[in-house]
C-alpha cells in the first residue's frame, strides 16, 4: 500500500462506521462519560433510567403465543424513544405512578417467528412489512401506583377483544380515568395511540424508521 492511499482507506472506514451506527446495539450504563450516539442507535432503556417496572411478556411463555420468543427480558428502543418514554415516566411519577413495559424493540427475526406460530395480521403484524416495534419505535405498557399494583385498565395486556379499544366506554368511570391519564400524558410527550389497544404507542417521529433486525447479548 502506497503513502497516499492510506489517508483513503481511513476515509473510507470512517464513512462506514456511520453510515451503519443506526441499526448499532450500545450500552451506556450510567457512565460519567456515555459514549455519543444519534437518535436512531438503539439503547438499552435501563442504561438511562432506573424508574421502570417491567413485564416483558414475550421473554416468558405467559403471552398470547403461549411461547417464548425472546432469548432474554430487555428493553432495547432507538435513543430517541428512550428520551420520550423518560420524560413520560417523570410525569407520572410526579402523579405517583410508573411506567410498566410489556414489549419494547422486536427484532425482525423475533416477529418471523411470532407470525410463524400466529399467522394472522388481527394479532401479529406480517414480517414481511414491519411493525412499528420493529422500528424501535413502539412501546406496550400500563401504569403502576407506588405499591407496584397495576391500575385497573378493563383489559389485560394483548387482550384482543372490543374492550381493549379507546372507543370502548362501557367501562367504570375509574378504568376510563386509567385509559386517558396513560393516553394524556402519552400524547403530551411525542406518543400516537392505537385505537384497538389502551396499551400500544408508537413514538410520532420514528413512524418512519427503517425496520431492524439488530440484535443484544443475553447476559
Amino acid at each position: 500500500m502506497t503513502f497516499h492511499a492510506k489517508p483513503l482507506l481511513l476515509l473510507c472506514t470512517f464513512l462506514c462506521v456511520v453510515s451503519c451506527k443506526s441499526q448499532t446495539v450500545v450500552s451506556n450504563k450510567f457512565s460519567e462519560n456515555p459514549p455519543i450516539v444519534n437518535d436512531t442507535t438503539f439503547v438499552n432503556l435501563k442504561d438511562y433510567s432506573k424508574d421502570f417496572v417491567y413485564d416483558m411478556k414475550y421473554a416468558t411463555s405467559d403471552n398470547f403465543l403461549k411461547a417464548k420468543v425472546y432469548d432474554c427480558a430487555e428493553c432495547f428502543l432507538r435513543l430517541k424513544t428512550v428520551k420520550a418514554i423518560v420524560e413520560a415516566n417523570k410525569a407520572f411519577m410526579e402523579m405517583g405512578y410508573k411506567i410498566k413495559f410489556f414489549d419494547c424493540y422486536r427484532p425482525l427475526d423475533v416477529q418471523k417467528k411470532m407470525w410463524k406460530i400466529v399467522s394472522n395480521p388481527s394479532y401479529v403484524a406480517d414480517p414481511s412489512k414491519g411493525s412499528i416495534h420493529n422500528r424501535g419505535g413502539a412501546v406496550d405498557i400500563t401504569l403502576v401506583d407506588s405499591n407496584g399494583k397495576e391500575l385497573d385498565m378493563g383489559t389485560t395486556f394483548d387482550f384482543f377483544g372490543i374492550e381493549a379499544g379507546h372507543d370502548y366506554l362501557n367501562l367504570s368511570p375509574e378504568i376510563i380515568a386509567n385509559r386517558q391519564l396513560l393516553k394524556k400524558i402519552m400524547m403530551e410527550k411525542g406518543f400516537n395511540s392505537l385505537d384497538s389497544e389502551w396499551w400500544h404507542y408508537n413514538l410520532k417521529s420514528a413512524l418512519n424508521d427503517k425496520v431492524s433486525n439488530a440484535k443484544w447479548n443475553c447476559d
